[in-house]
């Protein structure tokens, strides 16, 4: 059995399952399924959900309208390898109308929020130095987009 999440977009489904299967590996787009009638938020005719997968994982894009905006209460974490790839999810999701913000959070042009983190930062903010864990939580909490260099020298104590 799995999960499948299910993201409300105000008619910009397609839109959305189209930026996001182009930039991240295991991304597809499925099927959709077209309102055979007129429903309570489309027309006959309108493309109601897009089904794709994002690194493997199933999504439903849904043209649901504009009651229920995206929030920071939820958000997605991308597991980077390393600095260059914080540095290209960072740069292509915040493109285009999207907003940084802080501890290496971010939303897209969407208004979904993002993680993005490199793998390499546990070993900072919970590492065995218990004074180079704070040292780095505090240049953490400065940080917008993770810098993965600030973090081990603040850890180190440089």
């Amino acid at each position: 059995m799995e999960l499948t999440t299910c993201l409300w977009f105000d008619g910009r489904a397609r839109e959305a399952a189209n930026f996001y299967t182009s930039i991240f590996p295991g991304s597809e787009i499925a099927d959709h399924w077209i309102a055979p009638t007129d429903t309570p938020g489309n027309k006959q005719g309108d493309e109601v959900v897009v089904n794709f997968k994002i690194f493997g994982q199933n999504f439903i894009g849904l043209n649901g309208g504009p009651q229920f905006p995206h929030s920071e209460a939820i958000s997605f974490q991308i597991p980077c390898a390393d600095q260059a790839e914080v540095d290209n999810y960072w740069e292509i999701l915040t493109s285009d109308g999207g907003q940084e913000s802080q501890c290496g959070w971010l939303k897209d042009k969407f208004g979904v929020s993002w993680q993005v983190t490199p793998t390499e930062m546990g070993a900072y903010l919970g590492g065995a130095d218990a004074e180079g864990r704070q040292r780095a939580t505090q240049a953490m909490l400065a940080m917008k987009k993770i810098d993965l260099a600030v973090m081990k020298k603040a850890y180190e104590g440089e």
